[in-house]
């Protein structure tokens, strides 16, 4: 059974920092690019950072650039987000992705507030 579960959200004032992780299992990670993506309130899901297959190579949204960075271990089945230098914008559901199986996980709330 392919699962994605995503965890590491929560309330973070500006300026912070989160680490979310991405634990997969019943899928071999190592053949497929990861994604993070992330869906705030009213708004359409939007890509936030991609990662290739053995990490030779890594893409960001514009948005998230020099702040943001994702990481993948395939040994221990799991992706990462590190986001520093949070802002309320980031305040979202950030989504873990497989592709190409299109595999979703069912998110982990981020909060950027004071």
């Amino acid at each position: 059974q392919v699962q994605l579960v995503e965890s590491g959200g929560g309330l973070v004032q500006p300026g912070g920092s989160l680490r979310l992780s991405c634990a997969v299992s019943g899928f071999t990670l190592s053949i497929h690019i990861m994604n993070w993506y992330r869906q705030a309130p009213g708004k359409e899901r939007e890509l936030v950072a991609t990662i290739t297959r053995t990490a030779g190579r890594t893409t960001y949204a514009d948005s998230v650039k020099g702040r943001f960075t994702i990481s993948r271990d395939n040994a221990k089945e799991m992706v990462y987000l590190q986001m520093n230098s949070l802002k309320p914008e980031d305040t979202a559901v950030y989504y873990c992705n497989a592709v190409p199986g299109q595999y979703w996980g069912k998110g982990t709330l981020v909060t950027v507030s004071l």
